[in-house]
């Protein structure tokens, strides 16, 4: 069996590094033997969370539009911008949203973190932010996460990374989680 992966880049902006890195991410784990879908995440807009709101409206259309995606894959491929050393906050009150389902989407889920960035650091105080909420509802969060520094000269015209090595490295980084994905999907053969 093929493990299904849901691949999103937790940007809003069209010319996101983020969403550039993860077109990378999917098409290396497809080449490895996954079906990815990816998704945007404006598709899952949702107001800020609010448990009186939740009570009183029930779930709002962006969150349960997430839920059903989640429920398909096995796991995701999660780009994600670093904002002021963490996540933004558009995907936590996401990951708060999901938090109030039951049962929680992200339980038993696993998660490969990427990160790019316009500055030398590439991300990575973000990720390990990100880690923690998800970490905490159950997603296992592959060790290994793949940032990208300077990521506005990172790419080729036709949207290739540049540099051999940092596409050698996602796709090692990439197989290692796969390997580990598929066995906690129970797809190993």
């Amino acid at each position: 069996m093929t493990l299904h992966l849901l691949a999103v880049a937790a940007s809003l902006r069209k010319a996101s590094l983020n969403r550039r890195l993860l077109a990378q991410a999917a098409a290396a784990a497809t080449r490895q033997g996954a079906t990815v879908e990816i998704a945007e995440f404006a598709e899952f807009d949702m107001p800020l969370f609010n448990a009186d709101a939740q009570q009183a409206s029930g779930f709002p259309p962006g969150a349960v539009r997430f839920q059903e995606r989640l429920g398909r894959a096995d796991g995701l491929l999660l780009a994600s911008p670093e904002y002021n050393y963490s996540l933004p906050g558009t995907l936590k009150n996401a990951i708060d949203w999901l938090s109030r389902m039951r049962p929680v989407p992200l339980r038993g889920k696993s998660a490969f973190l990427l990160a790019a960035s316009g500055g030398p650091i590439g991300g990575i105080r973000g990720l390990w932010q990100l880690r923690i909420p998800l970490e905490g509802l159950g997603v296992f969060v592959h060790p290994d996460m793949y940032t990208l520094p300077l990521g506005a000269d990172a790419f080729a015209e036709d949207g290739t990374l540049r540099e051999p090595k940092a596409a050698e490295r996602l796709e090692t980084l990439l197989r290692g989680y796969l390997t580990a994905a598929t066995r906690l999907a129970g797809k190993a053969g």
